[in-house]
């Protein structure tokens, strides 16, 4: 994993806990007759029966097969929704194999709708709403996964689909009938939640899903009993699925408690423990000469008699000062001694001053004398001529006493009053001496570092002067992207990198999109010998030509060579059978660009970054391999259910068909370019390098930090080409921090040798992450400080030339809150101008994205009406 930075931020550790699923309808629950809504009246006919349990259940089947133009309608019961934004349908159900049924006309189907209606109130009737698509809306056509004939018994089906989001008071669901025999035996409609759970010592209440499958919904986190923040806010994020993911903030034990009960506690340190700081650690046994009488303890007390100094941790033991070391006789006179000593190895605190203990050896202890010293050195004076002495030595702390040196025998001499000897004189040379030659030595020791540093600084400034005009030079053993399309056979290259996979293996289990080749369906995956995953599968349109089969497979050929964390991993493909397809790793969250938009203002500056640096490391990647993507934009970055982001769309881009409806790409030299994320070499002479998708990273950049807006917003295509070769360049995002819009402008850099390259890049967001402080400095201005090209300002909306506040709303694309505007009664200018950011959480506005970017606006609209007021005279 190359997001190695914010993955650190975001492994910390969530309890598995399963989606927990609240039934709002069940009609196995029913004990009598169900009596929904038939249309017409000889459709679809209630019936009693049993399931395998033989419990009476209540089903509804229908079997017009030969009649033709069927259209049957089968209404529910309301259905409240309970607040909740997106609910689930199970379906249980058979149905008949229309070749097992003889004598039928061509109509007969094997496939039914699913629709819903969302009401206020339980007003629907036997004619309205009318039974046909709009006002009903439809889910999808369901189809089943086995059907049986007339030998067998009814195989039943089980399908889930989703609706949402939901903003009525209840809704019902309906069932369309085209033409099939069929038995609808059971319908179960839930909405999923996350149950609570604790997470980093933090609990996190039950929290129902978003609106959408994407959605990710923040919920708050407090602290467990005896724990404390370590980091905020406390949230986690309930996805789609009902599953925690993303924890962001954390909580550890206070001092005095330890984890327990699986980490979802903190208890108390039991007498005779104690834990000294906040953390994750366990409780410790007290130190020795050292005891907790009490619960809950973060410093053990010493025992009496014993001391721990200030500069102990609370893990040191208690003692008393240890033994002053050996005592050495300076000098001596017939009446003096000149002693000294080391200071104990462990005082145990500041030493108050020295004990020496003297006597005449041949009188023993009982006549010894006292005196004392405030240095590690002394002088004992009276002292008879020629005389041996036992001397001994011993500190004092605040905890008393230590143990007394060993003893040691000094003599006097026999004289009297000699002059000073040289050995008096010893301690002096000596440190005379010392002292001059550390002088020397530091003299040399200065001078060659500085002489070192010099060349070093020299040789460093050279070396990254050379490094920039450095070309890439492959090494041994390194990788290098080969162009299938100088295979003379293509298919050749698809045998050599994909891998081909056994139709049998493959199960396709719904369409999510659809691609210039075909379709886009998620299925799952399962090869011999390996466990099943669910994967993403791309198939080739009926009535293909010879080319487009290639141009389709010749995204395997490429995407097969590549190996990296940040690239889309190809599972393998299928080419031995119909329809062809192409099989990789499923992104749960899909595209950037739209997984941002539907979580607009729901992540952290460092948490885009980690996205951004995941990007730029795919990126790197390719570059090494001298791969050029030429596409690169946040539309073909595909995210999964960790926030990873891998670079996807590999070589589909140059075969683009002409579509004049959408301005994304545009013709340019016999090819089609995305003009707002191409370099302006590209455009011009088709020059497409590392460089030009160096450029391209930049508005990628852009889109991540501004949560998915167009880049250039509405400008047309020409008026972006005119703009960035005028030098022109976008200004920073809301909230974009400094260093981030000064890197985007350096992938902007006109000279594309200039633009850094993704290695450079790579390097600068691991900075960057490491060092979040640089990440708060934020300049919203269009005219940062520093920066040499002018940039871009978007207009601000002028609010005279909406007729109402819907339209206004439009224009900042947050129609979105066109209800919750209009129901809290904000139908005026007047009354829109004066909203807080409380006001628009109390309307239902909680993001906190969108409330900056509604109350900018507000801001905005509050200017334009002061210059407006009309003059009083």
């Amino acid at each position: 994993m190359t997001m190695d930075y914010f993955l650190l931020l975001c492994s910390l550790s969530v309890s598995v806990v399963s989606a927990v699923e609240e039934t709002l309808m069940d009609t196995k629950w029913a004990t009598t007759e169900l009596a929904w809504t038939a249309h017409p009246e000889t459709g679809w006919e209630e019936v009693s029966g049993y399931d395998d349990a033989m419990n009476p259940i209540r089903t509804y089947q229908v079997c017009n097969v030969r009649e033709l133009n069927q259209n049957n309608w089968l209404r529910s019961d309301f259905i409240p929704r309970k607040d909740v934004l997106r609910v689930y349908v199970e379906m249980k159900f058979t149905v008949r194999d229309c070749n097992s049924i003889p004598n039928i006309p061509g109509s007969c189907k094997e496939t039914f709708n699913l629709f819903y209606y969302e009401s206020d109130s339980d007003s629907a009737t036997a004619t309205s709403p009318f039974w046909m698509e709009n006002p009903y809306v439809k889910v999808d056509t369901i189809a089943p996964d086995e059907s049986f004939s007339m030998l067998e018994s009814g195989r039943v089906n089980t399908k889930v689909r989703s609706f949402g989001p939901l903003s009525k008071a209840g809704f019902y669901l309906a069932f369309q009938d085209l033409g099939a025999c069929m038995s609808l035996i059971s319908v179960r409609v839930f909405y999923k939640k996350c149950s609570t759970t604790i997470a980093n010592f933090a609990v996190f209440p039950e929290t129902a899903t978003g609106a959408e499958a994407t959605s990710l919904v923040i919920a708050p986190g407090t602290c467990v009993p005896n724990a404390l923040e370590v980091s905020v806010p406390l949230k986690l994020y309930c996805n789609g699925d009902g599953e925690w993911m993303v924890p962001v903030g954390a909580c550890t034990c206070a001092a005095g408690f330890e984890p327990a009960m699986k980490d979802t506690q903190c208890q108390a340190c039991g007498p005779g423990s104690f834990k000294s700081k906040q953390g994750d650690g366990p409780c410790f046994p007290c130190p020795a000469n050292s005891r907790a009488t009490s619960g809950a303890a973060s410093i053990c007390s010493c025992r009496n008699g014993y001391y721990r100094s200030d500069t102990d941790t609370p893990d040191s033991p208690c003692t008393t000062p240890s033994a002053v070391p050996t005592v050495h006789l300076m000098a001596a006179t017939a009446s003096t001694m000149s002693l000294s000593w080391l200071p104990p190895e462990k005082p145990n605190g500041i030493i108050l001053d020295y004990e020496i203990k003297y006597h005449e050896k041949d009188q023993g202890e009982a006549i010894a004398h006292t005196m004392t010293a405030q240095r590690s050195n002394a002088r004992i004076e009276g002292l008879k001529a020629g005389t041996p002495y036992v001397v001994q030595v011993r500190a004092r702390t605040v905890a008393g006493y230590g143990r007394y040196s060993s003893p040691a025998d000094f003599s006097t001499n026999l004289q009297t009053d000699p002059p000073k000897s040289w050995q008096e004189q010893l301690p002096l040379i000596v440190g005379s001496i010392t002292a001059a030659l550390v002088f020397i030595i530091a003299v040399v020791v200065i001078g060659i570092v500085c002489l070192r540093k010099q060349r070093n600084g020299s040789e460093s400034e050279y070396t990254e002067k050379l490094q920039q005009y450095k070309s890439p030079i492959v090494t041994p053993g390194m990788k290098v992207y080969i162009d299938p399309f100088t295979y003379e056979d293509p298919n050749e290259a698809v045998r050599e990198f994909a891998k081909e996979i056994d139709v049998s293996c493959v199960k396709i289990e719904e369409v999510i999109g659809a691609g210039e080749f075909g379709e886009v369906c998620r299925g799952r995956l399962k090869l011999p010998g390996r466990r099943e995953i669910i994967v993403a599968i791309k198939t080739l349109k009926v009535g293909y030509t010879d080319r487009q089969r290639r141009d389709f497979l010749s995204e395997a050929s490429i995407m097969g060579q590549f190996d990296h964390p940040n690239i889309i991993r190809l599972e393998g493909v299928v080419t031995k059978s119909r329809p062809v397809m192409i099989v990789t790793e499923f992104m749960e969250n899909g595209a950037l660009d739209s997984f941002l938009r539907l979580n607009d203002g729901q992540f952290t500056v460092i948490q885009l970054v980690g996205m951004l640096r995941g990007i730029a490391a795919g990126m790197k990647y390719l570059s090494d391999m001298n791969y050029v993507h030429r596409d690169l934009a946040a539309r073909n970055i595909l995210v999964n259910s960790n926030l990873v982001c891998k670079v996807s769309d590999f070589g589909l881009s140059r075969f683009l068909e002409d579509d004049p409806t959408d301005p994304t790409y545009t013709s340019s030299l016999g090819g089609k370019i995305p003009i707002r994320w191409t370099a302006p070499e590209a455009i011009a002479y088709r020059k497409f390098t590392s460089a030009s998708d160096v450029w391209s990273y930049g508005i990628v950049m852009w889109e991540v930090m501004s949560y998915g807006e167009r880049p250039y917003w509405d400008m047309s295509n020409q008026d972006v080409i005119n703009a960035v070769e005028q030098d022109y360049r976008l200004p920073p995002p809301m909230d974009c921090p400094t260093a981030l819009h000064q890197l985007m402008l350096d992938c902007w850099v006109k000279e594309r040798n200039l633009r850094p390259k993704f290695t450079q890049i790579v390097a600068t967001l691991d900075k960057l992450i490491r060092n979040a402080a640089s990440l708060k400095v934020v300049s919203n201005s269009t005219q940062s400080s520093g920066v040499s090209q002018p940039l871009l300002d978007r207009c601000v909306p002028d609010y005279t030339t909406f007729t109402t506040v819907g339209d206004w709303l439009d224009a900042i694309k947050m129609s979105r809150y066109r209800d919750n505007f209009v129901n809290a009664g904000f139908a005026s200018f007047d009354l829109v101008a004066q909203m807080t950011a409380e006001d628009l959480l109390r309307i239902g506005v909680t993001l906190a994205g969108h409330q900056k970017k509604i109350l900018g606006s507000i801001q905005d609209m509050r200017l334009q009406m002061n210059q407006t007021l009309p003059v009083q005279v």
